[in-house]
């Protein structure tokens, strides 16, 4: 999501690591659990518990913790959680979709109906902007796994569809998308050539941007941190596009 990166980088050095990391570590605590408890704890015969896991050990995860999600699945424990996908318009005209894993559906679609609606947004019924994007693999590496070249040849290789290199100091990495249903194989052979991916997750790609320009811009940004924000979303995907001026004017 172009622009996205930076909007983080920027709340993280507002002094918001701790809060970030913990509410990213209780989402990936959630996925894991609900993985475990749908298909068994064994990681080499769950798929989705497998990159779960996979995606914490790219955020530095404690193991004890990931253990702990596990077991709570693997014994049933905790709430029954549905997976539930919002979609509506920011500000701009932007679209959005919002993933969510809740306990809870009327709680959950009352509070992301409460984000769009406070910070000039609309939601939608669902449907209402999906087709606007297109249901792809998403597999993140970081900068240190090569350059650009070294990763484009690799995902070639395995079979990808394409890579964004953002290697900047405010960058993402290395981003590389292939087809939703070839996922798995793709993240294999990206890994016997660059290692393990820091994340790999099935994600809503945008099939076109949107400019938004600097008297929308603030707000679109804080539409997208609330709602990242809340506890039963687990991702938000948007098609905008902010130039890095207007980005940097949000600092």
């Amino acid at each position: 999501m172009a622009g996205h990166s930076k909007f983080k980088n920027i709340m993280h050095r507002k002094g918001r690591q701790d809060a970030v990391r913990s509410k990213m570590f209780a989402k990936l605590s959630k996925e894991i659990t609900v993985a475990s408890k749908m298909g068994g704890p064994d990681p080499d015969g769950n798929p989705r518990l497998r990159l779960a896991i996979q995606n914490a050990k790219g955020q530095s995860m404690p193991k004890d913790n990931i253990q702990r999600a596990v077991d709570k699945g693997s014994v049933g424990e905790g709430d029954d959680y549905f997976e539930i996908r919002y979609e509506g318009y920011g500000p701009g005209g932007v679209a959005v979709i919002v993933e969510a894993l809740s306990d809870n559906k009327n709680r959950t679609a009352g509070n992301v109906r409460a984000c769009f609606t406070k910070n000039g947004g609309q939601m939608g019924e669902t449907g209402s902007v999906g087709f606007m994007f297109d249901r792809v693999g998403e597999i993140k590496y970081p900068a240190a796994a090569g350059d650009e070249d070294t990763v484009m040849e690799a995902a070639i290789e395995a079979g990808a569809e394409d890579v964004i290199s953002d290697l900047t100091e405010d960058g993402d990495g290395h981003t590389i998308y292939c087809g939703f249903e070839d996922m798995g194989d793709v993240a294999s052979g990206l890994e016997e050539s660059l290692g393990e991916a820091e994340s790999v997750n099935p994600a809503w790609k945008p099939q076109n941007t949107v400019p938004v320009g600097e008297d929308k811009a603030g707000t679109l940004m804080k539409l997208i941190a609330a709602l990242e924000d809340d506890d039963d979303v687990q991702n938000v995907y948007s098609n905008f596009e902010i130039d890095d001026d207007v980005m940097a004017a949000l600092e």
